[in-house]
Parts: C-alpha cells; sequence; structure tokens
C-alpha cells in the first residue's frame, strides 16, 4: 500500500482555560490514503474538528505527528521536543488544503465571481487567467449564471458551491469537509454530498468529511472513524463499520442513519409483536453480499419448516456491495427453531432475537 496523504499520529489536543484541564483529542491515530472520501462522525464536542485542524495547524497539537504527502508538518514529543513549518512554507502548504464550513464565511460584499477571486489574491498569475479560472470553477459548481450575484441573492445550497469553488480555486489535493451540509435541507444536503463525490472521482481529491450525520457517511465515505470524548471509538471501511459495528455509540449512529430504530420500535409496539404467542419469535436478520442473493426464507420453510412472516425490509449498497436488514416473525411446529439459526449463521446472516425464543 503507498504512503498515506494524510497521516495524524498520537494527537494530543489540550487546552487549559483558567487553569481547567480540557483534552479536547486524546491519542486519535488515523491514516487517510489519496483518494478517499474518509468520514469523522461523532457528535458535537468529540473533538472531530479540533483534531481536523491539525491537519493544516489551524490547531497546533499539544504531541503527536502531522505528516501530509510525505512531509512532516508537526512533530512534537511528550518531553516537548518539537519540529514544525511556519511561516511562508506553512502558508504555501496550506493552498493545497482546501475548507469548506457549515456558515459558508462568504464575502456579503462580494458577488459570487469576487468571493472564488478572492482565493487568487495572492497568486501571480494575470488577471484574465485567474478570471478565466473562476468562471472554469462557476461552471463545475454549476454557478456560471450566478456569477454576479451576492450572497444574499443565494440559497443555503448556493452560498456552499460558492464555497467549494473557492476552495479549490488553488488546486488542492485535499477538501476538508467541517459540517457543511449541517445547515441545509436534505435534499439541498443529497446535492452537496453528490458534488463531493463527483469532485472526488473526477480529480481525485481527497476529502475530509468531519459531521455528526452518519447518513453523510452512509452516501459516500469510503472509510469512517468514530469519535467520542476526544478519542476514536473505531475506524474501519464504510461497510465493516456499518455490517460489524462494534462500540455502542457507533451502532446508535447507524440505527438512526437506516431508519432501523424506529422501525424496531414501531413494530415492537404493534399489537402483533405486543401479544407474539408462544413458540415464536421476534427478530432482526442483517446480510451482506452474496447472501442476498440466497433464498433464504424459502430454504427455512423447505430445510426446516420454520415459517417468517416478515414486517419490514431494508436493502441498499455500501461500497458496491448489497447490504440489507429483515424484521420477521419466525414460527414452526417442530422444536428446530435453533437448527434453523444455525443455517442462518453459516449464510453470513447476522441474528438479534427481539422477543421470543432466546431474547
Amino acid at each position: 500500500m503507498t504512503a498515506p496523504i494524510i497521516s495524524l499520529k498520537d494527537i494530543d489536543v489540550t487546552f487549559t482555560p483558567k487553569g481547567k484541564t480540557i483534552h479536547a483529542v486524546q491519542d486519535v491515530s488515523i491514516d487517510v490514503q489519496k483518494g478517499d472520501i474518509y468520514g469523522i462522525v461523532g457528535y458535537s464536542g468529540a473533538g472531530k474538528s479540533t483534531l481536523v485542524r491539525t491537519v493544516n495547524l489551524l490547531q497546533e497539537p499539544t504531541s503527536g505527528s502531522v505528516t501530509i504527502n510525505g512531509e512532516t508538518f508537526f512533530s512534537k514529543t511528550n518531553d516537548g521536543a518539537a519540529t514544525k513549518i511556519k511561516g511562508k512554507e506553512l502558508k504555501e502548504k496550506r493552498r493545497k488544503i482546501g475548507m469548506i464550513f457549515q456558515h459558508f464565511n462568504l464575502l456579503n460584499e462580494r458577488t459570487v465571481e469576487e468571493n472564488v477571486l478572492f482565493a487568487l489574491e495572492n497568486n501571480k498569475e494575470k488577471e484574465k487567467i485567474k478570471k478565466e479560472k473562476v468562471a472554469e470553477l462557476l461552471e463545475l459548481v454549476d454557478l456560471s449564471d450566478r456569477a454576479k450575484q451576492y450572497p444574499s441573492q443565494l440559497s443555503g445550497g448556493q452560498k456552499q458551491r460558492v464555497a467549494i469553488a473557492r476552495a479549490l480555486a488553488n488546486d488542492p489535493e485535499i477538501l476538508i469537509s467541517d459540517e457543511a451540509t449541517s445547515a441545509l435541507d436534505p435534499k439541498t444536503t443529497r446535492q452537496i454530498l453528490d458534488l463531493l463525490k463527483k469532485l472526488n472521482k473526477q480529480y481525485g481529491l481527497t476529502v475530509l468529511l468531519i459531521t455528526h450525520e452518519m447518513e453523510a457517511v452512509k452516501a459516500i465515505a469510503d472509510k469512517v472513524a468514530v469519535m467520542q470524548n476526544g478519542r476514536v471509538l473505531e475506524k474501519g471501511s464504510t461497510l465493516d463499520i456499518f455490517t460489524k459495528p462494534q462500540a455502542e455509540l457507533t451502532k446508535e449512529f447507524i440505527a438512526t442513519a437506516t431508519n432501523q430504530d424506529q422501525a424496531i420500535q414501531a413494530i415492537t409496539d404493534s399489537e402483533t409483536v405486543k401479544n407474539l404467542p408462544a413458540g415464536q419469535t421476534f427478530a432482526e436478520l442483517k446480510y451482506t453480499g452474496n447472501s442476498t442473493n440466497e433464498p433464504l426464507i424459502t430454504s427455512l420453510y423447505e430445510q426446516f419448516g420454520v415459517v417468517a412472516n416478515i414486517l419490514y425490509g431494508n436493502i441498499e449498497v455500501l461500497q458496491g456491495t448489497e447490504v440489507g436488514s429483515l424484521l420477521v416473525i419466525l414460527s414452526s411446529e417442530k422444536d428446530n427453531l435453533d437448527d434453523a439459526l444455525a443455517f442462518l449463521a453459516s449464510q453470513n446472516v447476522t441474528v438479534n432475537i427481539l422477543k421470543g425464543a432466546q431474547a
């Protein structure tokens, strides 16, 4: 495997306001490969924004190391020995790391065109070439017809597109999206995420997606890290995290993102499940990949005489792999439910008994 484009090692960030010590980030290590869309998810106060600001040293770590494209931006050991880039060199390096934010940060007194051009103020190219580049960027984000308008004349989604165009002005290799969709409605959020995915695929742009919305991670991220109280609880491919979550917080995020928690609650409260007869089992079946192509429900009946009454079903595709879930009531006249459950396990189906036998 090639060296990561972003490597954060043993990052600690500590603040001491009024003598009180706050550990905003604690011992976090993350590697991001070139071309990844890497999601960092957590609730407010988890430390994710503080962590990502160490990438371009907008936030200097208390200890740890930051390496970008194989070059050490910052390194500091617990004994205080430190090395870091600074001054003009740091300023130049930051140009290759674009950032977009929740509140857009546009200049209200400047037009859309001028907002994007602002990012090129220190560029030594001729004005004509700069303006040509701005026009190309506005076309890329589908805002060519808004070039002469002001931010007050734009919708939230359009403002974020301007911010994206501005962040791309210096041809960055990395784009940091810090809660960039949090202030947008669901439809606009999807459009912005689709744009980030397009930029990733079309230009090989590496994206760090900072969010408290697991839906955003599910939609476009290749890999994900889950943070809480300044620490990374778990990390891995989006497929692995969604299908094999370990931490309770991760499970909570996933249940919300898939609406599974709402479905389980609604069906659990139904009369069908409340009055579940003896001999019947209310269960959740989860499956990935090839197991979705197997006639599992038919096999349960033909091989074991177990009838599966499907109450809810959902299937989606994560990283090209089908991931599905079913809420079912399993019933059988024979005492062979254990054999049926063992069969499901052999087919890589995870069974979670919610009520009834073995619950």
